[in-house]
């Protein structure tokens, strides 16, 4: 009962600052941008200056505050709302990482730049599948993923596999037998990391549409709830390309993990698996 409390509690103190938000908003911002422009375009501006500019700004102020500071268990959005688990680990170099994934069938997602979101917003409008479309960024520990790879799932609009991955170091003279063995270093030292092998940590789900954010009314993509499938599913590919797997840890016992879209949640076993690539010689 104290738990369920407590999160009551930390859920109402989210929505309270969009709360407040919404207000202003609706109090102060539309009637000034309704004075000078016509009603439509003044509530489009306003929602878009709440949902995507000043409620994100206030919840990463707050992150500023509250870090966690163990392993993550999942990836958080850019306003600090939980959402894709920490569930796959590859090893090897970046070169080597890429070149495994594409064998597997994975298109690297494009940058975020206005030129493809323009062709993302477009193929969406045209029901026209955008292969390599770029993805939302996710948190780790305070830094963006540094790749990732999607498939296309048939002719659909909105549906595709897609992973996440964060460069990260571990003990390579210990057995991996526990997550204490990662360490994260800053975004900066990641091109000198460049050509180690390193530790890609991901976050691997799949998106069945699209949905609504609850706190902030953004559009989003909806995320099916199996994510342990999704990790199986690269498990297996890169198996069958000469990976192995080097370790199965548990990071946290299994969990349901509410998502930010309405109606929409998430499963996993909380089993981050570990594959090792075969190396490259140069």
């Amino acid at each position: 009962m104290l738990q369920y409390l407590v999160r009551f509690a930390k859920r109402l103190l989210v929505l309270l600052p969009g709360l407040a938000i919404a207000y202003i908003s609706i109090q102060n911002i539309y009637p000034t941008l309704d004075d000078w422009v016509p009603a439509v375009p003044a509530f489009l501006i306003t929602y878009v200056l709440g949902a995507y500019v000043l409620i994100p700004a206030l919840s990463r102020l707050i992150r500023i505050f509250h870090q966690p500071k163990h392993l993550p268990v999942y990836s958080i959005t850019p306003d600090g709302y939980a959402s894709d688990p920490v569930n796959i680990g590859i090893i090897g170099t970046k070169s080597e990482l890429i070149q495994a994934m594409k064998h597997a069938g994975w298109q690297v997602a494009d940058q975020h730049s206005l030129a493809n979101v323009f062709k993302e917003v477009l193929s969406n409008i045209l029901r026209v599948p955008y292969l390599t479309a770029p993805m939302s960024s996710l948190y780790l520990v305070g830094r963006k993923q540094d790749i990732g790879f999607e498939i296309q799932i048939g002719d659909k609009v909105g549906y595709r596999h897609h992973v996440r991955f964060w460069a990260t170091t571990y003990d390579k003279d210990a057995p991996m037998t526990s997550p204490d063995n990662i360490h994260w270093f800053p975004r900066k030292f990641l091109k000198q990391h460049e050509s180690d092998r390193l530790l890609w940590l991901g976050a691997a789900s799949k998106d069945v549409g699209l949905a609504i954010i609850k706190h902030n009314a953004q559009l989003t993509h909806m995320i099916h709830p199996d994510t342990n499938a999704e990790r199986d599913l690269i498990v297996e590919q890169l198996e069958i390309g000469g990976g192995k797997l080097a370790a199965t840890l548990r990071i946290r016992k299994p969990y349901t993990l509410a998502n930010r879209a309405w109606s929409g949640y998430l499963q996993t076993d909380g089993q981050l698996k570990v594959i090792e690539l075969p190396r490259i010689e140069l």
